[in-house]
């Protein structure tokens, strides 16, 4: 049985873990919260980007662009979003084995392990990806934890310049949406080539086709100009989704890593209680013996 001392100790230790998850837990907190008014402050021109182009588009698919061309499968560029750091519970455990699922449906398609460049996006998804044995493209650790519209652009530009060149057939994104505080889901949407059918109206409830646009100088013209900056976009609001859904996932774990040492510190102090209690008992009990004797 342990002494007082020995428990007096523990209930030092699990006093000290419990201000350091707190402490994370608000910190995580307020980096949500900043991740959630820039995803915010983005989605209004988002939609609005893309319910243009889907009324632009309305009845005229079969208009071309280098972005759409749609190739037999062979090579294809995955971006996968992960975090630089630990204790985020599950997040990069799921994350990672998303990922590997991907891969893997991949390999059943026909497309070789060599033939699959991945953009790594995240300290914990790069180190899973090299031991994987896939081929890394650049070091993204940085976005993870500062998202950068110019750098997600250059990220972007990088991709569409491999989907162009036709270094790569298919561009996948693979990354953790925040639902909501308490809940972060996987998700996957091809890149490129755009499917101009639905990827552009995906977020989007409202009607189509409404509107009636004087396009200058032509159809195919503005296409060329809109379309890589709602890709640009695109790359953007995905890391900003992906940050927030890190944070609320962080905030989860030291949410309930504080609730599990409040109840540890709360058996502690009972074990504590009960056996200071028997000591006294102990002492009484000699007191009265020697006493009576």
């Amino acid at each position: 049985m342990a002494s007082l001392r020995e428990i007096k100790d523990r209930i030092n230790s699990v006093n000290g873990t419990l201000k350091i998850t707190s402490a994370m837990k608000l910190v995580a907190s307020s980096k949500l919260r900043k991740a959630q008014n820039a995803i915010g402050n983005l989605l209004p021109y988002q939609r609005q980007m893309h319910k243009m182009l889907a009324d632009l588009l309305e009845g005229k698919d079969s208009i071309g662009n280098e972005f759409t061309a749609e190739r037999p499968l062979k090579k294809v560029a995955i971006v996968a979003f992960a975090s630089n750091s630990s204790l985020c519970g599950a997040f990069n455990s799921n994350a990672i084995r998303h990922f590997t699922e991907a891969a893997e449906r991949y390999r059943k398609q026909g497309v070789k392990p060599r033939d699959i460049k991945v953009f790594a996006i995240g300290r914990k998804m790069a180190d899973a990806v090299g031991k994987m044995g896939f081929e890394l493209c650049g070091d993204y650790t940085r976005l993870a934890d500062k998202p950068s519209y110019s750098e997600a652009s250059d990220l972007a530009r990088t991709l569409m310049d491999m989907f162009t060149g036709k270094e790569v057939d298919k561009i996948e994104l693979i990354y953790t949406h925040c639902k909501s505080t308490s809940t972060q889901i996987p998700a996957n949407e091809t890149y490129l080539p755009i499917s101009i059918g639905s990827s552009l109206q995906e977020h989007d409830d409202e009607p189509h086709g409404n509107a009636d646009f004087i396009v200058e100088p032509d159809l195919k013209s503005v296409l060329e100009v809109l379309l890589p900056e709602v890709l640009l976009m695109k790359i953007y609001a995905v890391l900003l989704d992906a940050n927030a859904a890190e944070h609320a996932a962080r905030m989860m774990a030291m949410q309930l890593a504080t609730d599990n040492g409040n109840q540890l510190l709360d058996e502690i102090r009972l074990q504590y209680n009960k056996q200071r209690q028997q000591e006294i008992t102990n002492e009484l009990q000699d007191i009265i013996g020697g006493t009576l004797a």
